[in-house]
């Protein structure tokens, strides 16, 4: 059912409300608008008027949210910036076939970055825009197609499809490694013990499984695998990384077992997306791809 006009403001009216209601200001508006502050204004009542609700006090020379003003003005905010992405996803590809993916840093720098140019090359007409997200979101909220999570396979609102499980192995320094001479699990307790904020029980787990007491587990903390794998090479500590993610390192010995004990991570990587994208031919093509160079690594 088509929606009443008076609830479909037009774009400047609503850019102009949005700066305003940003900046606090008519002025810092028209500024940023390249308009009169009188335009500003006046575009301001329109909205109000076409609402038949007030969106500010006006006090004097300055302007201040009226409640419903400011909740109206996050909400427009949100809308204006998805406009602005699909927008910016046409002009960069006029004949379709975007796929906007968030993407964990590390797995997307390591691991499919170096793999998608394999997968452009036989999807010529897609494009893809990266964006990084450590944390669940909400797909309602971001401009984003499909998200690569590490974790459960509950995502509400979206569909899954499982890519790989995880082995983390200890891994620090070989001049840590020698200094601190592990020879059993509990020996990992003498070493710093580097955490990343993502996973903050997983030094925990991993002392768990080999029958270590876990309490009072400190050490620094990082928020990206990047940054805790280049303190462990660095010698600040011990660090529990990911196998397939860092071969490199432990193949050329920057970086060496502290003890060759790895352990199963109790979380998983999938591929997930809103369930109304799921028709969506760059999403589709891209799941079926990523499918296809995860199926070794899958049980």
């Amino acid at each position: 059912m088509q929606s009443p006009r008076r609830f479909l403001p037009s774009l400047p009216l609503l850019s102009a409300f949005e700066a305003a209601a940003r900046t606090g200001s008519i002025t810092a508006a028209a500024r940023e608008l390249s308009l009169t502050q009188s335009a500003v204004s006046r575009q301001i009542k329109a909205l109000e008027e076409q609402l038949e609700v007030q969106l500010f006090h006006r006090e004097r020379q300055t302007i201040r949210l009226t409640p419903g003003g400011d909740t109206y003005a996050r909400e427009i905010r949100d809308a204006l910036r998805k406009i602005t992405s699909a927008s910016l996803n046409l002009r960069a590809n006029p004949y379709g076939g975007t796929l906007t993916l968030a993407i964990l840093p590390t797995f997307g720098n390591r691991w499919l970055a170096p793999r998608l140019p394999k997968f452009l090359a036989a999807n010529p007409g897609i494009t893809i825009n990266l964006l990084t997200r450590i944390t669940r979101f909400d797909f309602r909220l971001e401009p984003v197609d499909a998200a690569i999570h590490f974790g459960t396979a509950d995502w509400p609102g979206a569909d899954v499809a499982f890519l790989r499980p995880e082995t983390v192995v200890p891994a620090c320094s070989p001049e840590l490694r020698d200094r601190f001479a592990f020879r059993e699990p509990a020996d990992i307790r003498k070493a710093p013990l580097l955490h990343l904020t993502s996973r903050p029980d997983a030094w925990e787990r991993w002392l768990e499984t080999y029958g270590v007491a876990a309490n009072a587990v400190h050490g620094m903390l990082f928020d990206q695998f990047a940054t805790v794998a280049q303190a462990a090479i660095s010698g600040l500590g011990v660090a529990l990384l990911p196998l397939f993610l860092f071969e490199e390192e432990l193949a050329s010995g920057r970086l060496v077992p502290a003890l060759d004990l790895p352990t199963a991570s109790s979380a998983s990587y999938y591929l997930v997306w809103p369930t109304d994208r799921a028709t969506h031919p760059p999403l589709i093509a891209f799941r079926d791809w990523l499918l296809e160079e995860t199926a070794p690594d899958r049980p």
